[in-house]
């Protein structure tokens, strides 16, 4: 869960060109390449449920009961039941789905072959495993591969956009490449109406997150400590990891440097080169060694008051009390909350907080 801001240009453009996608491109061929500006709209699933069937039939492997059977459960995802009709047709592709969703299978060092652009592979199947094998990734926090499958395609290219777009966020965010994330999120708030509202609300907290984020204060380096844990839970302790760790205790050093001359400045002698490495502040008096009795604040920490910008840790703090607080406090706090967010995040926060204030008064009763 996380936090966020107002993003870049890309919403402008896309909502000036969002009258050039007509009705019917949903319906288009997902084999073709095309590219559209504006809104993002899935194909129906009988679109999706044809192109299925005849994949299967030019593989050789249609069967028409199994086929209906898979297609039948209207309780999944498109996608998914796409996936198993892909897992059903194809030895290979099957066996990739299944590794990628198995919690204790290693994670993959490379792509596999079978989601290259191979030429012999309709990008009808190719576009689509990519993205089920990706989420697959981005669940187990696998997020260089997830990303690196993804960038082989674009939301146009897939059944679900709003799955396609979220999961790449996931993986930026957990990357820490801030900028490409914000760009996600502003495509899946803005251009994808019909996404589900807890990707929405998700995206949403990542935004707020990443309001605070800065390059080299403390939190900078918890968020490389974190992804360090990551790498390291999934046995990539390789150059990359170390070079993370390297970067770490560096900046570490950095800070208590600048602390401890921050500390020298206020030495009545020749600019903090005291002999003997002794301060002689105001009111000291020789031998004294206690050390100021004010407290050290944090290097560089981000203050998030301004105009679009939200603490994050302000969201989960009245997320864990919501439900003790009176409907007239819940009201005030939504207000304080919002106040200075963008109105793409508005609402979804407050979407947010409704279905918190029907839960809880829900459990009263």
């Amino acid at each position: 869960m996380r936090r966020f801001v107002g993003l870049s240009a890309i919403a402008v453009l896309t909502a000036a060109l969002a009258g050039a996608a007509s009705a019917g491109a949903a319906e288009r061929s997902l084999g073709k390449e095309s590219f559209t500006f504006g809104t993002l709209t899935a194909p129906t699933e009988v679109s999706v449920r044809m192109q299925a069937a005849n994949w299967l039939r030019e593989q050789g492997k249609l069967d028409r009961t199994a086929f209906d059977a898979i297609w039948a459960n209207k309780g999944r995802p498109v996608l998914d039941r796409l996936a198993a009709t892909f897992a059903a047709g194809d030895e290979e592709a099957a066996k990739l789905l299944k590794e990628s969703r198995d919690p204790n299978a290693p994670a993959p060092t490379s792509l596999p072959k079978v989601l290259s652009a191979d030429a012999k592979r309709p990008q009808f199947f190719r576009s689509n495993l990519d993205l089920d094998y990706a989420r697959n990734l981005a669940n187990k926090k696998v997020y260089e591969e997830a990303l690196e499958t993804l960038r082989l395609f674009k939301a146009e290219q897939v059944v679900d956009p709003a799955t396609y777009l979220f999961h790449r966020a996931v993986a930026e965010h957990g990357l820490m490449l801030k900028k490409d994330a914000n760009e996600t999120i502003d495509r899946l708030l803005d251009d994808v109406p019909q996404a589900p509202l807890r990707y929405k609300e998700v995206a949403a907290l990542m935004h707020f997150d990443m309001v605070s984020w800065q390059d080299k204060d403390l939190s900078a380096i918890a968020r490389k400590m974190d992804n360090i844990q990551r790498r390291l839970d999934l046995a990539r302790g390789g150059k990359k990891t170390q070079k993370l760790q390297k970067e770490v205790l560096a900046r570490l050093d950095e800070i208590i440097k600048e602390l401890e001359n921050q500390n020298d400045k206020d030495c009545n002698c020749n600019g903090g080169n005291c002999p003997g490495g002794k301060c002689n502040k105001p009111g000291n008096k020789p031998g004294n060694t206690n050390q100021p009795s004010s407290p050290m604040q944090d290097s560089n920490i981000s203050n998030n008051s301004g105009p679009g910008q939200v603490d994050g840790k302000k969201i989960k703090e009245l997320a864990e009390k919501w439900g003790n607080l009176p409907p007239r406090d819940r009201e005030a706090s939504m207000r304080e909350l919002t106040k200075d967010m963008p109105e793409r995040y508005r609402e979804v926060i407050k979407e947010y907080f409704r279905r918190l204030s029907q839960q809880a008064d829900a459990a009263t009763k």
